[in-house]
């Protein structure tokens, strides 16, 4: 008779410290989210490596790393999670109910939140949900005043104290004309206003080749900065699924430089939150996790 084989059980608490971890990268703040000390999240990661027979991360002074095998099961264990509360809010009947109050981007908002929040919603019927759109300058001090519960922010590609990283995508230029933009003048730049990482990025990236530039056209609304865009009132930086498509997408015969990929984090203030607003932060990172994968 062949001997029966034994499979590992993994224990959904260690699964969910991970995941914290990951997201935080740090194990204070993990604990913080959690409602654990520091030690007992260490512990946990311990006994989840211990099961799986490898390490999760890599640790320095400031902040710990996914290793290899950690990058690989974060998407899964997030689907693991997300498939055991979809069982029990089931089983139990959604009770969950109260106020979000998220801040993101206008641009991003617009794209990209209204199917993921669309369904959040459904999902959580009792759930009011507020989104203020505004300049990631100001959705970090709301955040810091108590303003917000969630805010997506627009950030450099690197900071572990900026948050969980949700979007990666190209930034590229764009305008009405490409031909515009061959002139031996100062390039003319359609931006929002300061302080604004896409602005800074167009600059740093333009005097760092020695090009002379001007504001031509300043607007925090998108559609104002569409609206002269299309006017042919110069060029800007977007993301590259950001661009409207009667506009033009400058390639390197414009003379314009590269330029560095574009990123969205989701930060949260440290403490607690609200239960729905923890439930949207994660719908949120799953949400987006399954559209980058489609991307790629």
């Amino acid at each position: 008779m062949s001997e029966r084989r034994r499979f590992e059980t993994l224990d959904l608490d260690l699964v969910r410290t991970f995941v914290a971890i990951a997201e935080a990268q740090n194990f204070t703040r993990a604990g913080e989210r959690l409602g654990l000390t520091q030690s007992a999240v260490s512990l946990q990661l311990r006994r989840l490596e211990t099961t799986l027979g490898t390490s999760l991360f890599t640790r320095d002074p400031r902040r710990v790393v996914l290793t290899t095998h950690g990058e690989g099961l974060l998407p899964q264990a997030r689907r693991l999670l997300r498939l055991n509360d979809e069982i029990v809010s089931g089983l139990r009947g959604d009770d969950l109910a109260g106020e979000v109050r998220l801040g993101a981007p206008e641009d991003f908002a617009t794209l990209y939140l209204p199917e993921v929040l669309g369904a959040f919603v459904r999902a959580h019927p009792q759930v009011a949900m507020t989104v203020t759109c505004d300049l990631t300058l100001r959705l970090l001090e709301g955040l810091r005043d108590g303003a917000f519960d969630l805010v997506l922010v627009k950030r450099e590609p690197l900071g572990p104290d900026m948050g969980v990283r949700v979007w990666r995508e190209p930034l590229v230029w764009v305008a009405a004309d490409a031909a515009a933009m061959n002139d031996s003048g100062p390039i003319p730049l359609v931006l929002a206003p300061s302080p604004c990482v896409y602005r800074k990025r167009a600059i740093a990236a333009l005097e760092a080749r020695g090009r002379p530039w001007r504001a031509a056209y300043t607007s925090p609304s998108l559609a104002g900065q569409q609206a002269a865009l299309r006017a042919g009132l110069g060029a800007t930086v977007l993301p590259r699924d950001m661009a409207p498509p009667d506009l033009v997408i400058l390639g390197e015969d414009s003379g314009l430089p590269p330029l560095a990929d574009a990123e969205i984090a989701l930060m949260r203030p440290r403490g607690a939150i609200p239960a729905a607003a923890e439930r949207l932060a994660e719908h949120i990172l799953q949400a987006l996790d399954r559209r980058t994968q489609a991307r790629g």
